[in-house]
């Protein structure tokens, strides 16, 4: 069964990488952008079209309000881009120290790449053919002009379509996270591409929706608003096929950036006892596996919870993403005022702009998108963070017991060893060979469903004549754990006037040849294992009997 799982996953991951060449599976400037910048890159799909959403029901008049709202939030992009530019440096492990091999990096370089170029390219012959004056008359959509049925405009619709435009910017911290990642200087290389990607983003974003105006395009069902600015600027053609298919492409690995970035940052936190220390640890592929599992567990989960929805996911993830935004340039403030270091004034100024406003935009979500999902994260946000404190106490109390200030070894007077037995066999012959050699103390145990069973084993038992007495316990409910754990309370009970005794239970186990033999007879041991785990002063030992 081992042999054929690990065939499988060989065949599913691929070979195991050794911890010795990850200095080697590190990545440059380009590379990078594209495996940590896919998430960020591809709100440009959507980012635009969620102004669009919440503006065009208000009319024409709102419509134009796109154009300055997408203004403002590149103007966020960049003040929080600088400040990560600062928190790079001054944390350059990031949050871990995932390694992506290079083949990986290579394949998503293609796809990332040929979604700027093609979308680009678009955007570029829309500027020319504005210029030029030759692109289509924006026509009135239906939505425009059914706007007379839908409140005035005001300043909370505007700050409505200022947060859901700003999910451009999901995805720009996972640079940051990942530093480690890159080849040296490390540091360096991580705010270059950073840098790269602000700019890249602006032009994108700001392109798509000011061509959007242009055209006069709003959301309608069926039709993304990338798609109606490819059929406006170059038709229904090859290029226009090829701007959609690259940015289904880029869409679908914007999750990458997730399972690039929220791993690593589990395992430091997993490291630092605030997360389960599974997350810690790296699989085959010099990757935190687990945190990878249960990344997609979870997302998974809300796909299926919110039907696949965008729209309603959106606000759930732009929210986190600005509130980690206002966290960790809070903490540079406060590193700022503590370490004073040269420099630490411009690094201040930025950083404390930059947390006022992210956390302007933070409430602007907790209010305009409560509705519509955001009241999850505001209720979910204060549980986690409940949850990773409990868990450190546990950890920190799990250390506490375990440490050996305090300990002294207290040697038990006796050793009693219990052997399970269900018959006279080779499992049991090995199982009470090992209990010899361990205890001067040894006694086999036979639970009896029906008196002649008892009367049998024990006849049987008296010709075998191996020297270990055997204690019968009859059982008239079936049950194999009960009777067993009254014996093992008894045994407790008879050497307790002279300072108790260490009882270890051993259990003869049966190895069949095929695993799926184990499907065809009983796993009794394992139940007493589960049953003893949780006894104090109990050893329970498996004697394995290997059937060839």
């Amino acid at each position: 069964m081992l042999a054929t799982w690990r065939d499988f996953k060989r065949l599913l991951v691929g070979r195991p990488l050794s911890t010795a060449v990850a200095h080697t599976e590190r990545i440059g400037r380009l590379p990078g952008l594209a495996v940590f910048s896919s998430d960020a890159l591809s709100s440009v799909a959507y980012a635009s079209e969620e102004i669009l959403l919440v503006l065009a029901p208000a009319g024409a008049v709102a419509i134009a309000y796109a154009a300055p709202v997408a203004v403002a939030i590149v103007a966020l992009l960049f003040l929080v881009v600088a400040s990560y530019r600062q928190v790079i440096p001054a944390y350059p492990h990031g949050g871990g120290s995932y390694s992506v091999a290079r083949e990986s990096a290579a394949a998503l370089s293609v796809r990332t790449y040929s979604f700027i170029l093609s979308l680009g390219a678009l955007l570029a012959v829309g500027a020319y053919r504005w210029v030029a004056g030759t692109l289509p008359a924006a026509a009135p959509a239906a939505s425009v002009a059914a706007a007379a049925t839908v409140p005035a405009l005001s300043a909370f619709l505007v700050l409505r379509a200022f947060s859901s435009g700003c999910t451009a910017m999901t995805g720009v911290e996972a640079i940051a996270n990942g530093v480690t990642s890159f080849k040296e200087p490390r540091a360096q290389r991580a705010v270059d591409t950073l840098t790269i990607l602000a700019g890249i983003l602006a032009v994108l974003f700001l392109g798509t929706t000011l061509l959007a105006h242009r055209l006069g395009i709003v959301p309608v069902v069926g039709q993304t608003v990338i798609s109606q600015i490819g059929r406006g600027v170059v038709g229904r053609g090859v290029s226009y096929f090829a701007v959609q298919a690259f940015t289904a492409t880029v869409l679908l690995l914007a999750a990458n950036t997730s399972f690039a970035a929220f791993p690593s940052l589990s395992s430091v936190l997993a490291v630092d006892r605030f997360m389960p220390r599974q997350l810690a640890h790296r699989g085959d592929r010099l990757v935190f596996s687990n945190g990878i599992l249960i990344l997609a567990f979870l997302a998974s989960v809300l796909i299926v919870l919110f039907r696949g929805d965008t729209h309603a996911l959106i606000p759930l993830y732009a929210i986190g993403v600005f509130l980690s935004f206002t966290l960790s340039q809070l903490g540079m403030v406060r590193r700022s005022l503590r370490m004073r270091e040269r420099g630490w004034r411009r690094v201040l100024l930025i950083s404390g702009v930059g947390t006022v406003v992210t956390a302007l935009v933070v409430a602007i979500f907790a209010v305009t998108k409560f509705a519509q999902g955001a009241w999850i994260v505001v209720l979910v946000v204060p549980l986690l963070i409940l949850f990773f404190l409990l868990l450190k106490d546990h950890y920190d109390a799990f250390g506490r017991a375990l440490a050996m200030e305090e300990w002294s070894a207290v040697a038990p007077r006796r050793h009693v060893a219990i052997v399970p037995v269900s018959g006279i066999h080779r499992g049991v012959a090995n199982a009470l060979t090992y209990a010899l050699s361990v205890s001067h103390d040894v006694r086999a145990v036979y639970i009896a469903e029906r008196p002649e069973d008892a009367e049998r084993m024990e006849e049987q038992w008296t010709l075998w004549d191996n020297g270990v007495p055997l204690v019968v316990l009859e059982s008239p409910y079936r049950s194999v754990i009960g009777p067993l754990l009254q014996y093992i309370d008894q045994v407790d009970e008879e050497f307790e006037p002279e300072g108790g005794a260490l009882v270890t239970v051993v259990l003869p186990e049966i190895v069949p040849s095929k695993w799926w033999h184990h499907l065809l007879h009983n796993n009794t041991a394992l139940l007493v294992k589960g049953a003893l785990l949780f006894r104090k002063g109990k050893i329970c030992v498996s004697v394995p009997y290997h059937l060839d």
